[in-house]
């Protein structure tokens, strides 16, 4: 099984208070959005805050196993196995990964591994791949107990054929994947990991429409399973049917599946099919969580853009270059912002500062001699537009054909 173990961590802000924040109104999904973002920004105790005043009014496992995250993560082993062991009561082994880890950061092997055969054999089951890049279980991993308890075959063969092949699929080897699937095909014809590992395949072999058929298959047979509603929109986005993607999108949402990118994935097939209005609305839903995130202000800058208001879009642009003033790309952004409200000067300032850090940029040479040209500074313009055509863009050839050739 693939080892690598990758976190993403985005600084976040805590800026809206529970009562006045939009996704408060979404219940249980709209506390564990902003209590996933506290994590995310190292403040885990205002998660333990939040989720505590909401377990006040309502008991939920995945309100308490939220909770005891955010203890594990602070240090307080034993509220979190308090409230990994309330979630088991509320739905039978529902706190039992979580009781896994807490016990291992324990150092208790036994109790561990107890409560981890218990969330093999579940419906919480989780991935190999995912309990095996979990940090927690390393201290032991080479341990007799570790050892003898993977002597069992917690995995059925079409579960680790299709883990096999999404790494295959995810490190480019379609040869690989495809034996495997071979071999899956002859021995689980009817498996739903089969079907699973073909769209994985499709969509790597940009197959859209088989992709589509067979995640549309997955999907009618288990409608609630969050992993085949995602490779359905996967399917569909690249198959260019971007309502259908957004359709699927709002399926995850809706269930309260606690993940802000589901905004942002929503708000790009929004975009698509050129639905301004409700795109913001995802981007912004997604900045009240990570008001810091370059992504969500790029696009927001973008489509705010597009849709013809370049100074809401500057807005957004500043922002970003507030927050990350050594990124190439916020100052193009901005520059390109300034070039379409024929702000000449700063378009060229931006293009600039951006050259500074990627003097190999042709396209940025190209606006920037747009942006001289604008200002009537032609000379300059054709420094740009030589500089833009020497690093192999040739849209550069028509301006020094007309502005440049007696210079």
């Amino acid at each position: 099984m693939i080892r690598e173990f990758h976190i993403s961590v985005t600084a976040v802000v805590f800026l809206f208070c529970i009562f006045c924040n939009p996704l408060a109104s979404q219940g249980d999904a709209g506390i564990m959005l902003r209590s996933r973002a506290l994590i995310k920004a190292g403040k885990a105790a205002d998660a333990v805050n939040i989720l505590t005043a909401e377990l006040e009014r309502t008991r939920s496992e995945k309100l308490l196993t939220q909770r005891a995250d955010a203890y594990l993560l602070s240090g307080n082993l034993s509220a979190a196995i308090n409230d990994f062991n309330e979630a088991n009561k509320l739905s039978e082994h529902s706190g039992d990964y979580g009781l896994a880890q807490a016990y291992a950061m324990k150092g208790d092997v036994k109790t561990s591994l107890y409560h981890l055969s218990q969330n093999l054999g579940s419906s919480y089951k989780k991935s190999e791949k995912e309990l095996m890049l979990n940090p927690a279980f390393s201290r032991f991993e080479n341990s007799p107990e570790w050892r003898q308890f993977w002597k069992k075959d917690w995995y059925s063969f079409p579960e680790r054929a299709a883990a096999e092949i999404e790494y295959h699929v995810n490190s480019g080897d379609n040869a690989g994947a495809l034996n495997i699937l071979k071999e899956l095909r002859n021995s689980y014809p009817e498996s739903d990991e089969l079907l699973y590992s073909e769209v994985l395949i499709f969509i790597s072999s940009k197959q859209f429409n088989d992709a589509v058929s067979s995640a549309l298959k997955l999907s009618e047979s288990d409608p609630g399973n969050e992993k085949y509603l995602r490779i359905l929109a996967k399917a569909q986005y690249g198959q260019l049917n971007y309502a259908g993607a957004s359709a699927t999108y709002t399926r995850l949402i809706d269930a309260g599946v606690p993940d802000a990118d589901l905004f942002l994935q929503r708000a790009g097939c929004y975009i698509k099919t050129r639905e301004s209005e409700k795109s913001l609305r995802d981007i912004e839903k997604y900045l009240e969580l990570y008001p810091e995130d370059k992504t969500a202000l790029s696009l927001a800058g973008k489509v705010e853009s597009e849709s013809g208001d370049n100074l809401k879009a500057i807005e957004y642009f500043t922002r970003n270059l507030s927050l990350h003033p050594d990124d190439k790309e916020c100052y193009i952004d901005r520059a390109n912002s300034y070039l379409a409200a024929k702000s000449w000067a700063w378009a060229v300032k931006d293009y600039s500062m951006s050259l500074d850090l990627n003097p190999e940029d042709h396209e940025a040479w190209l606006n920037k001699g747009l942006a001289q040209l604008g200002s009537g500074n032609t000379a300059d313009a054709c420094h740009d537009f030589r500089k833009a055509y020497s690093l192999g863009n040739q849209k550069a050839t028509p301006y020094i054909s007309k502005h440049c050739l007696d210079r």
